[in-house]
């Protein structure tokens, strides 16, 4: 099993350092400070991908440190709420993702002050979230689109601008902005409240919770150019920061929106403070001490090459499916050479496209499209699973990995064919469902059944946690249900772009 050897970063070094850098900037601004939190709060599973050791809630133990001193607003785009924009790795909409987070602050001890809906102009689907939320005891404010940005400052730094939305009241000196993804109106929401406190004569302050990029480490680190990867639909790019050169003949990286930005940025926050600089460069915003905690920067570059490749094909498929467009896919594959990273480099892909060859000359003759599945477990044994008519690849997968773990020999079946019957035929004879093969999903509860009568399939079962943050390469792209059973046991999923049918529909 991967243990010790295989971990490069250090959360605790990590905690102390980030904690101290926040209380330093806290002070600098009469105790008062709206701390913008890029990235995620909870689940950060990039960064646990990106930075082998890292804790996915690290910064909700921070948090937790500093929980009698914060506020914490979580902001969502209107319009996000309408085009229902889903976060990729829960696979829920940004509006249930705001809900949950809620609920997850309330499970570690945090209650959320309010939400702010931002860009608001009356979107009937941001109403009825704004309605659900109240009717539960949420405090919800309005925030709408902001007169005069981005180029008009004298109007943007007005009562007509910023001061036409609703002051957002805060009792505590550190004041967490946070949101569901990139575009949430976070920073908006922190200039408006900076410009009501300036207004009230309190010279409150704004700094940036960062993680990545990581600021002292070099442009072409490969822990950067994962960055860009995971941002390539916002086409982010890893720079030297100008104006941080120019200011203190020091480089240091930060991303192109934050550096193209800032001049604009900069003029807004004088003109609310009137005339006081907070700060030289956009990397003078940041609270960022990712880097105190790699402690191995060979594991943490190699884990990043391989989170370059799994986020290639998270755009193929993207791309295949209609999500974005072609010049993401053109966007990435430079991001793949300029990070030498090459398909190969990921040790499941081949396997599973072997598995799919083998399924193909063991069913000649037979109608279909022949997919396969490769797993990489903890202590580095390849594992493969093809397709059947009684099951997906994925599940023949998971069935084999779980044997493996349990050390069931290979020919065992861990299933009843009686039971493979039933749910055989409740989905074709009683749902007229045109799919009959079980899904991951299906497989996990039938397995669960399974293991009521059959010792055999309760080892199985009880292996299964240990497929978390394993590595898993499809054929194809996974339908509905072989997703939404992988997204359970939490394994590092990627599919070539290439659909298991000619159907236009992937239900099952």
């Amino acid at each position: 099993m991967k243990g010790s050897d295989h971990i490069g970063f250090d959360n605790e070094k990590y905690l102390q350092e980030q904690l101290a850098a926040i209380t330093e900037r806290v002070g600098r601004f009469n105790d008062k400070l709206y701390l913008e939190f890029g990235g995620k709060i909870l689940f950060d599973y990039h960064a646990a991908r990106v930075l082998p050791g890292f804790d996915p809630n690290v910064k909700m133990r921070l948090l937790q440190k500093l929980k009698d001193q914060v506020d914490i607003i979580l902001c969502i785009n209107a319009g996000d709420i309408e085009r229902k924009k889903l976060r990729a790795d829960f696979g829920i909409s940004y509006d249930v993702d705001a809900m949950k987070t809620i609920d997850d602050f309330r499970e570690w001890g945090l209650d959320v002050t309010a939400v702010v809906i931002t860009l608001y102009e009356n979107q009937s689907p941001a109403r009825v979230f704004k309605n659900k939320l109240e009717q539960r005891g949420v405090k919800v404010y309005l925030h709408y689109p902001t007169k005069g940005y981005p180029t008009d400052v004298d109007l943007i730094v007005s009562d007509q601008g910023y001061g036409a939305n609703t002051y957002i009241e805060t009792q505590k000196p550190i004041v967490v902005v946070t949101g569901p993804g990139p575009g949430s109106g976070k920073l908006a929401t922190c200039l408006c409240n900076l410009y009501h406190e300036y207004k009230r004569g309190m010279k409150a302050g704004y700094a940036k919770f960062e993680t990545f990029p990581i600021w002292d480490l070099p442009i072409d680190h490969k822990v950067n150019i994962a960055y860009e990867a995971a941002t390539v639909d916002l086409k982010d790019e890893v720079l030297i920061d100008s104006h941080h050169l120019k200011a203190y003949q020091i480089k240091v990286v930060n991303y192109n929106r934050d550096i193209e930005a800032f001049h604009l940025l900069k003029r807004i926050i004088e003109k609310i403070t009137g005339g006081e600089s907070m700060y030289r460069s956009p990397t003078d915003m940041g609270v960022n001490r990712a880097s105190a905690g790699i402690i191995n920067d060979d594991i943490v570059s190699e884990a990043s090459h391989q989170e370059i490749i799994r986020r290639y094909f998270r755009c193929a498929v993207e791309y295949a499916l209609g999500l974005t467009e072609r010049d993401s896919l053109d966007h990435i594959n430079r991001i793949m050479k300029k990070a030498g990273a090459k398909i190969v480099d990921r040790k499941v892909v081949w396997p599973a496209r072997e598995a799919a060859k083998n399924a193909e000359e063991s069913g000649k003759g037979n109608a279909g499209v022949f997919c396969g599945a490769a797993m990489e477990l903890r202590d580095g044994t390849i594992v493969t699973g093809k397709n059947s008519n009684l099951l997906h690849a994925a599940s023949s997968l998971i069935l084999n990995a779980s044997k493996h773990l349990a050390g069931l020999p290979d020919n065992m079946h861990l299933l009843p064919q009686s039971l493979i019957d039933s749910v055989t035929h409740l989905k074709k004879d009683i749902l007229n469902g045109k799919m009959v093969s079980l899904d991951v999903d299906e497989t996990l509860i039938v397995l669960g059944i399974s293991a009521l009568s059959n010792p055999a399939a309760q080892m199985a079962l009880e292996n299964l946690k240990y497929l978390q943050g394993c590595e898993v390469h499809l054929t194809h792209i996974p339908t509905p249900g072989d997703e939404a059973g992988f997204r359970k046991l939490r394994v590092n999923l990627t599919c070539d772009p290439e659909f298991a049918g000619k159907s236009l529909f992937m239900g099952g």
